[in-house]
C-alpha cells in the first residue's frame, strides 16, 4: 500500500498504523510521497546523488540511502560505515581491538571498491555466522 506516493497521500493514520507504522513513521512516509522523488531516476544516478536526495527528505538518514543504494538499486560500490554489524564483523574479521567507527569503516571499505556492497554482504553474513557460533569467538 504504501510504495505509491499517491496511496501514501490518501491513506489516514488509522490504515498506515494498521500496517505496523509509528506516528513518527507515518510522518517520514508522508515525508516521502510529497518530496516527489523519481526513483526510476536514481537507479542510474551517481550514489552520492541518491544519497543527497533521499537524506534531503525528513526521515531518511545516511544508512538508510546507503542501503537503499544497495538493496534496492543494486549499486556495487556503496557501503554503509555506520552499520553496527559491519562494524562489528570488521573487527572481528580483521582482529581489531574495539569497532571501528564510521571514518575507520570508510577507510577500511576502501580498498574494497568497486565491490563494497559485495564486502558488506559477505561482513552481515560473518558476523551472522560468528554470532551463533558455538566455542571459541
Amino acid at each position: 500500500m504504501l510504495h505509491d506516493p499517491a496511496v501514501t497521500r490518501q491513506a489516514t493514520d488509522e490504515e498506515m498504523r494498521a500496517c505496523g507504522l509509528s506516528r513518527q513513521k507515518i510522518k517520514y512516509f508522508r515525508s516521502l510521497a510529497e518530496a516527489d522523488i523519481d526513483f526510476d531516476a536514481l537507479r542510474d544516478a551517481p550514489t552520492e546523488e541518491v544519497i543527497a536526495t533521499l537524506t534531503a527528505v525528513s526521515g531518511v538518514g545516511r544508512w538508510t540511502a546507503e542501503i537503499y543504494a544497495m538493496f534496492s538499486l543494486g549499486h556495487a560500490d556503496v557501503f554503509a560505515p555506520n552499520d553496527l554489524a559491519l562494524q562489528e564483523g570488521a573487527r572481528m574479521l580483521l582482529g581489531l581491538p574495539d569497532r571501528p567507527k564510521e571514518k575507520e569503516m570508510r577507510a577500511i571499505a576502501e580498498a574494497w571498491s568497486p565491490w563494497r556492497a559485495v564486502a558488506a554482504r559477505l561482513l552481515w553474513a560473518y558476523y551472522a555466522a560468528m554470532k551463533q557460533r558455538e566455542g571459541i569467538r
